[in-house]
């Protein structure tokens, strides 16, 4: 099954849906960052929830950005997509281990703690939308569901999970998100309440063979599902070489003069893909130039 996004409505506009099938996206953040089974749990969640997040966005520049600071041995994930199924993101501790809640579970709020979610949307305004919420349990599906209702006044539920396997691959990957408009009426909210309270862990779903349509039917049920749009997802970091000069000539001519005298090279490591650009010193000197 590859990955993808599908977007649809329920209830005749009432309610908007998202489900997610991730696991690509999230085994190739996993292989890029070397990523302990707890910290690839909780960077695939924020990757999902970016991704369906991000297809809300209007414009082909627009871009979203998830980030969570804890006080946890993860210390923080972030996370950027755009409004075409692209994301990246990393953890700021990879290498984290901890004990498992219980057998099979990983403790993924246990790895993050106490501390904030922040939501920064880049839409072509002159300043940024920020909205920010203290973490709710750190287990990111729940933390979301807050931020939705407080920052957005949009009743939502959220659904996120990473299946890792014993070989510390990722097994399965997706997630959901279901929204209500404005007035729903009460046999709705209802009926909608009591799908999500009867449905299993979506990586169970996938697991038994379950598609994002089935994940989708069994969320809207007797809600007259209508898919709107389908998408397909992909961990993609937009860095150049081109972009990292920009950054190394933006830290100033004195700066880079003393790079220049004193450490004779520069390598810089791109957090979202860890790609590493390496600069000679003759390839500094040249940026020197520019920079004057």
């Amino acid at each position: 099954m590859k990955d993808e996004l599908i977007r649809a409505i329920g209830a005749d506009g009432a309610i908007r849906a998202f489900v997610a099938y991730t696991k690509d996206m999230v085994q190739q953040a996993r292989t890029l960052h070397h990523t302990t089974p707890v910290a690839t749990a909780a960077l695939g969640r924020l990757l999902t929830a970016g991704c369906m997040m991000g297809s809300t966005l209007k414009g082909e520049k627009d871009l979203i950005t998830l980030q969570i600071r804890g006080d946890g041995p993860l210390q923080g994930i972030v996370v950027t997509a755009d409004s075409k199924g692209k994301a990246k993101g990393y953890v700021f501790q990879p290498n984290v281990e901890i004990p498992n809640k219980y057998k099979g579970k990983l403790d993924v709020s246990g790895a993050i703690g106490n501390g904030v979610l922040r939501i920064i949307k880049d839409i072509g305004m002159k300043e940024p939308y920020s909205g920010e919420i203290e973490l709710v349990t750190g287990e990111i599906a729940e933390d979301l569901t807050y931020y939705f209702a407080q920052s957005e006044q949009t009743p939502s539920a959220v659904g996120l999970g990473v299946l890792v396997d014993r070989d510390t691959s990722v097994k399965q990957a997706g997630g959901f998100i279901v929204q209500l408009m404005p007035d729903t009426e009460e046999e709705i909210v209802a009926q909608l309440e009591k799908n999500i309270s009867e449905i299993p862990y979506i990586t169970d779903l996938y697991d038994m063979g379950k598609t994002p349509e089935d994940v989708l039917a069994m969320l809207l049920k007797n809600l007259e599902p209508k898919i709107t749009d389908r998408t397909d997802v992909s961990f993609y970091c937009n860095c150049t070489r081109e972009r990292v000069e920009k950054a190394l000539i933006s830290i100033g001519k004195e700066e880079l003069e003393k790079i220049i005298k004193e450490d004779k090279q520069a390598t810089l490591h791109c957090h979202f893909c860890a790609k590493e650009y390496h600069f000679e010193q003759n390839e500094l000197i040249l940026l020197l130039e520019s920079a004057k």
